[in-house]
Protein backbone atom coordinates (compact mmCIF):
# COMPACT_ATOMS: atom_id res chain seq x y z
CA UNK A 1 0.00 0.00 0.00
CA UNK A 2 1.38 3.41 -0.94
CA UNK A 3 1.39 6.43 1.37
CA UNK A 4 -1.19 8.17 -0.85
CA UNK A 5 -3.55 5.19 -0.43
CA UNK A 6 -3.08 5.19 3.34
CA UNK A 7 -3.80 8.91 3.53
CA UNK A 8 -7.09 8.34 1.69
CA UNK A 9 -8.12 5.72 4.26
CA UNK A 10 -7.24 7.78 7.34
CA UNK A 11 -5.65 11.18 7.72
CA UNK A 12 -2.07 10.68 8.87
CA UNK A 13 -0.71 12.89 11.65
CA UNK A 14 2.68 14.48 12.25
CA UNK A 15 4.71 15.73 15.21
CA UNK A 16 7.74 17.92 14.50
CA UNK A 17 10.67 18.18 16.90
CA UNK A 18 13.31 20.91 16.43
CA UNK A 19 10.62 22.40 14.23
CA UNK A 20 12.35 25.59 13.14
CA UNK A 21 10.00 27.49 10.80
CA UNK A 22 7.79 24.47 10.19
CA UNK A 23 9.20 23.05 6.95
CA UNK A 24 8.21 19.47 7.81
CA UNK A 25 4.63 20.48 8.80
CA UNK A 26 4.34 22.53 5.60
CA UNK A 27 5.44 19.61 3.42
CA UNK A 28 3.16 17.24 5.34
CA UNK A 29 0.13 19.49 5.01
CA UNK A 30 0.69 19.84 1.26
CA UNK A 31 0.36 16.04 1.05
CA UNK A 32 -2.73 15.65 3.25
CA UNK A 33 -0.91 14.88 6.50
CA UNK A 34 -2.13 16.81 9.54
CA UNK A 35 0.52 18.48 11.75
CA UNK A 36 -0.59 18.02 15.38
CA UNK A 37 2.25 19.33 17.53
CA UNK A 38 5.75 20.81 17.33
CA UNK A 39 8.70 21.56 19.58
CA UNK A 40 10.83 24.65 19.07
CA UNK A 41 12.41 27.08 21.54
CA UNK A 42 13.27 30.04 19.28
CA UNK A 43 10.58 32.73 19.42
CA UNK A 44 10.74 33.95 15.80
CA UNK A 45 10.24 30.50 14.22
CA UNK A 46 7.42 29.71 16.68
CA UNK A 47 5.63 32.92 15.67
CA UNK A 48 5.88 31.87 12.02
CA UNK A 49 4.46 28.40 12.61
CA UNK A 50 1.69 29.74 14.84
CA UNK A 51 0.61 31.96 11.98
CA UNK A 52 0.69 29.15 9.39
CA UNK A 53 -0.56 26.34 11.66
CA UNK A 54 -2.88 27.93 14.25
CA UNK A 55 -4.23 24.58 15.45
CA UNK A 56 -0.79 22.97 15.90
CA UNK A 57 0.17 22.70 19.58
CA UNK A 58 3.57 24.18 20.51
CA UNK A 59 5.43 22.23 23.17
CA UNK A 60 8.59 24.28 23.71
CA UNK A 61 11.79 22.79 25.12
CA UNK A 62 12.39 19.21 23.95
CA UNK A 63 14.13 18.29 27.21
CA UNK A 64 10.87 18.90 29.08
CA UNK A 65 8.63 16.85 26.76
CA UNK A 66 7.48 13.39 27.82
CA UNK A 67 6.53 11.00 25.02
CA UNK A 68 3.83 9.44 27.21
CA UNK A 69 2.05 12.80 27.41
CA UNK A 70 2.02 13.51 23.66
CA UNK A 71 -0.90 12.81 21.38
CA UNK A 72 0.36 9.84 19.33
CA UNK A 73 1.31 10.71 15.76
CA UNK A 74 1.97 8.53 12.75
CA UNK A 75 5.11 10.46 11.83
CA UNK A 76 7.75 12.26 13.86
CA UNK A 77 10.13 14.52 11.98
CA UNK A 78 13.20 16.21 13.34
CA UNK A 79 16.32 18.03 12.30
CA UNK A 80 18.27 17.95 15.54
CA UNK A 81 21.05 20.54 15.98
CA UNK A 82 23.95 19.91 13.65
CA UNK A 83 26.56 22.36 14.96
CA UNK A 84 28.66 19.64 16.59
CA UNK A 85 28.36 17.23 13.64
CA UNK A 86 29.12 19.70 10.86
CA UNK A 87 32.52 19.70 9.18
CA UNK A 88 32.66 23.45 9.84
CA UNK A 89 31.44 23.16 13.44
CA UNK A 90 33.47 22.27 16.52
CA UNK A 91 33.27 18.55 15.61
CA UNK A 92 32.49 17.31 19.11
CA UNK A 93 29.84 15.12 17.48
CA UNK A 94 26.94 13.61 19.38
CA UNK A 95 28.80 14.34 22.61
CA UNK A 96 28.50 18.06 21.88
CA UNK A 97 26.10 20.20 23.85
CA UNK A 98 23.73 20.86 20.94
CA UNK A 99 23.98 17.73 18.79
CA UNK A 100 23.54 15.46 21.81
CA UNK A 101 19.91 16.64 21.81
CA UNK A 102 19.40 13.98 19.10
CA UNK A 103 19.03 11.50 21.97
CA UNK A 104 16.10 13.48 23.40
CA UNK A 105 14.16 12.63 20.26
CA UNK A 106 15.06 8.96 20.59
CA UNK A 107 13.84 9.10 24.21
CA UNK A 108 10.55 10.71 23.17
CA UNK A 109 10.00 8.19 20.37
CA UNK A 110 10.65 5.27 22.75
CA UNK A 111 8.34 6.71 25.39
CA UNK A 112 5.57 7.19 22.82
CA UNK A 113 6.08 3.68 21.41
CA UNK A 114 5.98 2.18 24.92
CA UNK A 115 2.81 4.13 25.75
CA UNK A 116 1.11 2.93 22.53
CA UNK A 117 2.36 -0.67 22.73
CA UNK A 118 4.68 -0.15 19.76
CA UNK A 119 2.07 1.39 17.46
CA UNK A 120 3.14 5.07 17.22
CA UNK A 121 5.04 6.63 15.63
CA UNK A 122 5.13 4.38 12.60
CA UNK A 123 7.73 6.54 10.86
CA UNK A 124 10.51 8.83 12.07
CA UNK A 125 12.42 11.09 9.70
CA UNK A 126 15.75 12.62 10.74
CA UNK A 127 17.33 15.36 8.66
CA UNK A 128 20.92 16.44 9.28
CA UNK A 129 24.26 17.36 7.72
CA UNK A 130 26.83 15.35 5.76
CA UNK A 131 29.17 15.54 8.76
CA UNK A 132 26.88 13.11 10.61
CA UNK A 133 28.47 10.34 8.51
CA UNK A 134 32.04 11.21 9.52
CA UNK A 135 32.01 12.85 12.96
CA UNK A 136 33.80 11.10 15.82
CA UNK A 137 35.72 8.90 13.36
CA UNK A 138 32.39 7.74 11.84
CA UNK A 139 31.17 6.36 15.18
CA UNK A 140 28.42 8.97 15.59
CA UNK A 141 26.44 7.64 12.63
CA UNK A 142 26.83 4.14 14.07
CA UNK A 143 25.41 5.51 17.35
CA UNK A 144 22.47 7.04 15.45
CA UNK A 145 21.68 3.74 13.72
CA UNK A 146 21.97 1.81 16.98
CA UNK A 147 19.80 4.31 18.86
CA UNK A 148 17.00 4.02 16.32
CA UNK A 149 17.14 0.25 15.93
CA UNK A 150 18.16 -0.76 19.48
CA UNK A 151 20.62 -3.12 17.80
CA UNK A 152 24.41 -3.35 18.02
CA UNK A 153 25.90 -2.86 14.57
CA UNK A 154 29.38 -3.42 13.16
CA UNK A 155 31.24 -0.71 11.31
CA UNK A 156 31.27 -1.22 7.53
CA UNK A 157 34.29 -3.23 6.34
CA UNK A 158 35.36 -0.23 4.26
CA UNK A 159 35.31 1.99 7.34
CA UNK A 160 32.92 4.38 5.57
CA UNK A 161 29.14 4.63 5.60
CA UNK A 162 27.44 4.25 2.24
CA UNK A 163 25.34 7.16 0.95
CA UNK A 164 22.29 4.89 1.22
CA UNK A 165 21.54 1.77 3.20
CA UNK A 166 19.21 -0.21 5.43
CA UNK A 167 19.45 -1.83 8.84
CA UNK A 168 16.98 -4.30 10.31
CA UNK A 169 16.54 -3.82 14.03
CA UNK A 170 14.83 -5.74 16.79
CA UNK A 171 11.77 -3.50 16.81
CA UNK A 172 12.23 -1.20 13.84
CA UNK A 173 13.87 -1.14 10.45
CA UNK A 174 15.83 1.88 9.31
CA UNK A 175 16.97 3.21 5.99
CA UNK A 176 19.00 6.27 5.09
CA UNK A 177 19.87 8.23 2.02
CA UNK A 178 22.21 11.14 1.48
CA UNK A 179 20.60 13.83 -0.66
CA UNK A 180 22.58 16.57 -2.37
CA UNK A 181 20.49 19.75 -2.37
CA UNK A 182 21.98 21.06 -5.61
CA UNK A 183 20.04 18.40 -7.56
CA UNK A 184 16.64 19.19 -6.04
CA UNK A 185 16.04 22.58 -7.61
CA UNK A 186 14.81 25.79 -6.05
CA UNK A 187 11.28 25.69 -4.64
Amino acid sequence: MFLKDLIKIRKLTLGSLFDGIGVFPLAAQKHGIQPIWASEIEKAPVSITKRHFPSMKHLGDITKIKGVDLPPTDIITFGSPCQNLSDIGNQTGLQGEKSSLFFETIRIIREMRNQTHGTYPTLAIWENVLGAFSSNDRLDFKAVLEAFTETTLPMPASGFWANAGMVRGRKVDLCWRLLDGQYWGVP
